[in-house]
């Protein structure tokens, strides 16, 4: 198949962009790296009449750290972070991350934020963002917001993303010292989509699970430091809180069964990376 018809716009500016979206009301779509939307467009699940490319905006291709905080702009492509200099330093969960997030000719176009508005539920940088009480920032042409990730995702590809708002960037917490940090998912196909992906963070307060590929949206989990005959009494309780899904790739069961199993394997390796 291919697109229904729809305008399409260079702005040269942000305002541009923003006044497009604005004037488009919800029939106006941004589109940055295209991964994400163009295989909607092209399946007709999405149908906006005006599309708004944003990768000529200079002021949105740009990762700063200022302080604690790492942003990541909308018109960052995901290769152009994971070659970022100090990403081992200072994000290395996206580190681990990174090898699972599609493949390299995706990530090359693919965008940080795009990966973060699309909100699929078994996306890994979604999962990475909340997992690290990251935020995202958004934008329309009368104000600015900044919201937690944990707020933004609300369901199944679903976000807190008004009309006439685009994602600006997003902002990811810079790793503790001393701290441990892993990535692990399980899917049909290496650069498939997880049918369960595990992130973990071992620190001063405990441990953190973060799950995507179960529930609508990525859960995250706060756990006290656990022995290892502990474990499995605390991933049981998680895997039977979350609301998991069956699909032609796998039943409930068999996800909550990856939550148990992945879920232990990543604690460990976060707690190990600590030490």
């Amino acid at each position: 198949m291919k697109p229904a018809s729809f305008d399409f716009i260079c702005p040269d500016t942000l305002d541009e962009a923003l006044s497009a979206l604005s004037e488009a009301g919800g029939d106006g779509r941004i589109i940055a790296g295209g991964q994400s939307l163009v295989p909607m467009l092209n399946m007709r699940l999405a149908r906006p009449s005006v599309l708004i490319d944003i990768m000529r905006l200079e002021a949105l291709r740009r990762i700063e750290m200022s302080g604690d905080e790492i942003t990541v702009g909308a018109g960052v492509r995901q290769a152009e972070l994971e070659a970022w200099p100090n990403l081992l330093r200072d994000l290395p969960l996206l580190t681990a991350a990174f090898p699972w997030i599609g493949h390299v000719q995706t990530r090359a176009r693919g965008t940080v934020c795009g990966s973060v508005a699309h909100a699929d539920p078994s996306a890994e940088l979604p999962l990475s963002l909340v997992i690290l009480g990251g935020a995202v920032s958004l934008r329309s042409r009368k104000q600015k917001r900044k919201v937690t990730a944990d707020d933004f995702f609300i369901g199944m590809m679903a976000t807190d993303l008004a009309e006439g708002e685009m994602i600006e960037a997003v902002h990811f917490p810079k790793a503790v010292p001393g701290s441990g940090y892993a990535f692990r998912e399980i899917g049909r196909r290496h650069g498939d989509f997880a049918i369960v992906a595990c992130a973990a963070v071992a620190d001063d307060n405990g441990l953190r699970l973060g799950i995507a590929g179960v529930d609508d949206r990525p859960r995250v989990f706060p756990l006290p430091a656990l022995d290892d005959d502990q474990f499995d009494d605390a991933l049981n309780d998680i895997a039977w809180s979350l609301n998991a899904r069956e699909d032609l790739h796998a039943s409930a069961r068999y996800r909550r069964e990856l939550v148990r199993n992945l879920g232990r394997e990543t604690l460990k390796e976060a707690s190990r990376c600590r030490a």
